[in-house]
């Protein structure tokens, strides 16, 4: 059971107990961009100075999470250091880090794969080619992986772009959909239902268990969207890598 912990710090951040050996840093309660920069800044000097006992680091969109081995270090050593790292980094500037890496993702959007991008383009009050060129030109990052193993939150899009869940769910759409909602894009690694509007369609496979590397991607990592036709799609999902065309540059 996760409870308050007695360090307090106002009004943000805050750290909780998360289980038996965990520690959760939290910056807001709502997603909001400095929030969401904040935890990126955390999670990279986490990642960059790891403290002694860590054994999993865990960005979320305005939280980290962070495991350790209780025979190696104490839950409270652990808390008053990202307590102290978390206060040095709301002290400003929150410039989002330089991503380590960058994937270039082909997406089909539009039609039959993105069968919600005329109704996205009209509420973000612009032609459906302009949506998709924001969608291209837009600096992207992960900001978390969540909700089923290897599946991306991407963002931010640009304001207008912060549009509400539907009312409905729409029953399923298929792996590979490209979703957008509250600024943020999510690639579906496998046929779900989904409160969040289908623009495009990737043949990008955000888990394979079979891959020497499972989840390929990493929060941090910066997204750019390639638009391709549908018939490559459709030829690049029958690469067995489960990749989907994507490229990946390593930037430092």
């Amino acid at each position: 059971m996760e409870c308050e912990t007695d360090i307090s710090a106002k009004p943000d951040p805050r750290v909780f107990w998360a289980g038996v050996d965990g520690v959760l840093l939290r910056f807001a309660l709502t997603p909001e961009s400095g929030a969401m920069t904040a935890t990126q800044l955390l999670a990279a000097d986490l990642e960059h100075r790891t403290p002694s006992g860590t054994v999993e680091i865990a960005p979320g969109l305005v939280s980290v999470l962070l495991r350790f081995d209780p025979a190696r270090t104490q839950r409270d050593v652990l808390a008053k250091e990202m307590l102290a790292r978390a206060r040095q980094i709301m002290q400003g500037p929150l410039d989002i880090p330089d991503s380590a890496r960058r994937w270039t993702i082909p997406v089909a959007f539009g039609d039959a794969d993105g069968p919600q991008l005329s109704e996205v383009a009209q509420a973000v009050g612009c032609s459906p080619d302009a949506a998709i060129r924001q969608i291209c030109e837009t600096e992207l990052r992960v900001l978390v992986i969540g909700f089923a193993p290897g599946q991306p939150y991407i963002g931010l899009l640009p304001e207008a772009w912060d549009l509400p869940r539907q009312s409905e769910l729409t029953p399923t759409v298929p792996a590979g959909a490209v979703v957008v909602a509250v600024r943020q894009i999510v690639m579906f690694g496998a046929a779900s239902a989904t409160g969040w509007r289908q623009v495009g369609r990737s043949a990008f496979r955000s888990f394979r268990p079979e891959r020497d590397t499972p989840m390929p991607l990493r929060a941090g990592d910066a997204i750019r969207f390639a638009r391709v036709s549908v018939s490559e799609i459709e030829a690049l999902e029958q690469k067995a890598d489960g990749l989907g065309g994507a490229q990946l540059e390593v930037l430092r």
